[in-house]
């Protein structure tokens, strides 16, 4: 069907992200996926058994706006027990339906028109659209990707009477990189004493590798309190598909935020919220994460050591960046292309994380799989 509308696209260069396409790719040429982040083992059959318990049970209608009550609480009991840092459960948390939508209520109730935001990349891709959409104007300073060292003096440089918003991403997806405790110190002195809002996207928090610890924002009293916190249940439970995340901020900055999710999502769903809530009264499973994501990403590297390919440190997340080159000429997203289609093996171009032409010769993986998959991917790499 044709329609006669005339419509001023808001984002007249923009098609499907590249997750959707690296994964369409991959089904059109049957290739083991790397590309897209999500698990292809299951959530635990304990989260299962509680949701289709509260499912028959009639907990199938809306939950109130900021999630239930019994979640928002074991959200803070988790965020004590783990960052030592107090959140009001009933004012300072709230549960969303996927941590992508917390990001974009946390900008959209915060930006303005000319508001400047400033963003590390290489970067998430739902940032730029969400600030764009709000009026706002994204700056950009860029992780080094040999040291994978944020240059702080030059976000320091960025910053002017319009600089509105930080956003920080640990750990980092692409790069698997991680903000020390010593960044967020740099990060809290950099903002001392300017209204500027820190949105800390952490939804790979329980994945940390080789003995270190996530340094969430929350462990950072002053910096907490200028800070929205973005996590993510999907990613932490292996259930992307339950689009379930949740946001924790000062109840001034949470005010504003529900004051925008209440017309967007308005809440996340319902069975789910409560299974969770009572899964995380005995929390042995975020502990176990570490070592169970780390064992995936060795058994990757382990496979593909001998192959051409360049590994650089992946210290959380559930992603491996590979560097080409010397393998090929070609940019990232005509090498993921030529991957996917030729040899089977789908991974996500660097070049979709930047906002201009990037020449880097990099590709993410994602680990996040099981190791006969894992195993059958780096046997095809190896052969390249």
């Amino acid at each position: 069907m044709e329609s006669p509308l005339q419509i001023k696209s808001k984002f007249p260069s923009a098609g499907d992200t590249i997750f959707s396409v690296m994964t369409a790719l991959a089904n059109k040429h049957q290739a083991i996926n790397l590309s897209q982040g999500f698990p292809d083992f299951s959530p635990p059959k304990e989260l299962i058994s509680l949701y289709n318990k509260f499912a028959r049970e009639g907990k199938n209608q809306y939950a109130p706006m900021p999630g239930i009550p019994e979640l928002r609480a074991a959200i803070s009991d988790k965020i004590k027990r783990t960052y030592s840092a107090n959140y009001n459960p009933d004012t300072e948390i709230t549960v969303t339906a996927g941590a992508t939508l917390g990001l974009f209520c946390a900008i959209q109730s915060t930006l303005g028109e000319n508001d400047e935001v400033i963003i590390i990349e290489p970067a998430y891709d739902s940032y730029i659209p969400a600030i764009r959409l709000a009026g706002a104007k994204p700056v950009f300073t860029q992780i080094d990707l040999e040291t994978m060292q944020v240059d702080w003096e030059h976000v320091k440089k960025l910053i002017n009477f319009k600089t509105k918003m930080i956003i920080i991403n640990s750990p980092n997806n692409p790069t698997g990189s991680i903000l020390s405790a010593q960044d967020l110190e740099t990060l809290e002195k950099i903002i001392d004493g300017h209204d500027i809002i820190v949105l800390s996207d952490e939804v790979y928090e329980h994945m940390v590798f080789d003995g270190r610890d996530h340094q969430s924002v929350a462990r950072f009293t002053k910096l907490a309190q200028q800070s929205f916190i973005v996590s993510s249940f999907g990613k932490t439970y292996h259930a992307t598909g339950w689009k379930m995340g949740y946001v924790v901020a000062p109840e001034k900055l949470m005010k504003e935020f529900r004051k925008t999710y209440q017309y967007v999502g308005f809440s996340a769903n319902s069975p789910s919220q409560y299974a969770l809530a009572e899964l995380m009264q005995n929390d042995t499973w975020c502990p176990s994460l570490p070592a169970f994501f780390q064992d995936k990403r060795d058994c990757f590297i382990d496979n593909i050591k001998n192959s051409r390919f360049k590994i650089l440190p992946s210290n959380g997340s559930y992603f491996q960046t590979l560097s080409y080159e010397g393998i090929s000429e070609l940019n990232s997203l005509e090498m993921a292309r030529e991957l996917t289609i030729k040899h089977k093996v789908a991974s996500i171009p660097f070049e979709s994380f930047y906002h201009k032409p990037f020449e880097g010769k990099f590709l993410r993986f994602c680990f996040a799989k099981n190791k006969k998959t894992l195993k059958a991917a780096a046997e095809i790499l190896c052969k390249i």
